[in-house]
């Protein structure tokens, strides 16, 4: 059994990007790195031993090893993926990997999407817009349990820019809200404790950078890392702003 395992194990090769944008002397170039492949090897761990034992100052970004914090997202053979919960075992052996683009290059496989996160929520309002001054006396009021899971749903993005990655507009229009963007405006859209109205959604929501930008083709929703529903999110979005303009 041992012997049958061995002669499964691959040998991977690795291209990847490379570029320090702060290094005058630098230029972009695809680097090639070699290493077998172990059982349950993920992304993470591949690029981890490259760093450890190859070259040292490949940069790339990571955190909780657990699709929480979104930091080691990147173009897996042109495509937006967690490399964290990406395994080798179901890539080929040949496996190149290129920074999220839409996003400014820190380095080699590290981008900046904190500060396009930030803009972005800073941009739709992303926090309850209260009239009244806080009362810590009032008494709390209950919310509908499909209400609370809806907006849950909304809540489990992790902004890891894998949406905004994959958008052809978001690539070509950097105003565009993306995905993320929108289901930011949508979990706040359809929070009771958010007082603002239809108008002031819809100064915000039916803009040139808002749901009516998108063309429809919802590689947002195919590739997201936590399945969020963001095909129903941008229907009703579109439903809701149709209506705010019908009354």
């Amino acid at each position: 059994m041992a012997s049958e395992s061995a002669q499964k194990r691959r040998h991977l090769r690795f291209e990847i990007f490379r570029y320090n944008p702060e290094d005058q002397e630098s230029t972009p170039q695809l680097q090639s790195f070699e290493l077998d492949e172990t059982p349950y090897m993920s992304l993470f761990l591949a690029l981890n031993q490259i760093r450890e034992k190859q070259d040292p100052s490949l940069q790339f970004d990571f955190a909780c090893r657990s699709a929480i914090c979104g930091s080691c997202a990147m173009m897996v053979n042109g495509r937006p993926s967690l490399a964290c919960r990406t395994l080798t075992e179901d890539l080929p052996e040949l496996i190149r990997l290129h920074p999220l683009p839409a996003f400014a290059l820190i380095g080699d496989l590290s981008v900046d999407t904190g500060t396009w996160f930030r803009a972005m929520n800073e941009r739709v309002g992303a926090w309850i817009h209260e009239q009244q001054a806080f009362d810590p006396n009032a008494r709390e009021e209950p919310m509908n349990d499909d209400l609370a899971q809806a907006i849950y749903e909304g809540d489990r993005c992790i902004e890891c820019g894998c949406c905004v990655a994959g958008c052809g507009i978001a690539n070509i229009q950097p105003e565009f809200y993306g995905a993320a963007g929108l289901n930011r405006i949508a979990r706040f859209m359809m929070d009771p404790r958010d007082k603002r109205e239809a108008g002031d959604w819809f100064e915000v929501v039916s803009s040139d950078e808002g749901v009516f930008a998108c063309v429809g083709l919802m590689a947002c929703h195919d590739i997201c890392p936590k399945e969020l529903p963001l095909l129903e999110v941008h229907a009703y979005l579109r439903r809701r702003m149709l209506v705010s303009r019908i009354r």
